[in-house]
């Protein structure tokens, strides 16, 4: 069985995941990690509130005993800077991924891109 950890669930791609999961009989259990709440409750579903995705230490120890990890966060790059847009997407992509990958050492870990998704459609 998995026990999944997932951010960007408020998102397109994160909300779609999210979906599949819940849905998912071989999925016991979903962790969501946002800055802001995906508005669903589910008997699957823990949801914890978190806006420094830079600093993780004050929910390090939540993340343990899970199995699976999606990471569905990401940015547009239209007006942004290289610099700016590596530190959100790459720094804090790696840098999640270091601290579940700590807590859980045979975690699997999914970069989930929405490149070239369109959310007006």
């Amino acid at each position: 069985m998995l026990k999944v950890i997932l951010t960007g669930a408020s998102g397109m791609v994160g909300e779609a995941v999210l979906m599949e999961c819940l849905q998912n009989e071989q999925v016991e259990k979903v962790l969501v990690v946002g800055r802001r709440t995906c508005g669903i409750q589910h008997d699957k579903l823990t949801e914890i509130l978190h806006s420094n995705f830079q600093d993780l230490s004050a929910i390090e120890q939540n993340l343990a005993g899970y199995n699976a990890c999606f990471f569905c966060l990401g940015v547009s790059s239209i007006g942004m800077k290289e610099d700016e847009y590596r530190k959100k997407t790459y720094d804090l992509t790696i840098h999640f991924a270091q601290t579940v990958l700590k807590q859980n050492t045979n975690m699997s870990f999914c970069y989930i891109s929405g490149a070239g998704t369109d959310s007006s459609e």
